[in-house]
């Protein structure tokens, strides 16, 4: 898939000569760039398909670092607008526990805690924060996980005095 320009931070499973840190390995099948394709959707807005970056980097310490970015796809498949973009950390944790604070450029910072089976992880809103701005989101769920080869995700969400519901999904391959 093409991709609009480069420059998601993060990289590949060694950055810079940085060994993996230690607490990492339960996550290290999500480092590398992932491109794909998924569907938006939810009552406030119209469905559309996008394709999508995902990068999962690390420097050596004990936290992944994250960035995603999305781009309308139109019916024929070439790249449209820009749509969301987001970036954080990941922070593995024991017992599986996986704990991940994201911002986005749109005044919405989360953070997420969940669990790790395998190369499946569910994640769940710990705590939501926005600015007087930003549109009102006040919960968040979001599945990741393996599918082959292949990295699959899923966002449900709570916005605009909506309920929790199906948001966003994507598939997406490794690249590098």
């Amino acid at each position: 898939m093409d991709t609009p320009e480069a420059g998601a931070p993060g990289g590949g499973a060694l950055q810079d000569g940085h060994e993996l840190h230690p607490s990492l390995a339960p996550l290290r099948f999500l480092l590398g760039r992932w491109e794909g394709a998924g569907v938006v959707g939810y009552p406030t807005i119209e469905s559309a398909n996008f394709g999508q970056e995902i990068t999962f980097g690390h420097n050596g310490k004990p936290f992944l670092i994250y960035a995603s970015r999305t781009w309308l796809l139109a019916d024929d498949g070439s790249i449209g607008r820009p749509l969301a973009m987001e970036t954080g950390f990941w922070r593995p944790q024991p017992d599986g526990v996986v704990e991940v604070v994201l911002a986005h450029p749109t005044g919405i910072t989360e953070i997420y805690i969940g669990q790790q089976a395998g190369t499946k992880i569910e994640l769940a809103t710990d705590a939501v924060v926005r600015t007087t701005t930003a549109k009102e989101v006040t919960a968040g769920k979001r599945l990741y996980g393996l599918i082959g080869a292949d990295l699959g995700w899923a966002y449900d969400m709570a916005a605009m005095g909506q309920p929790l519901q199906s948001h966003v999904s994507a598939r997406l391959r490794r690249v590098a």
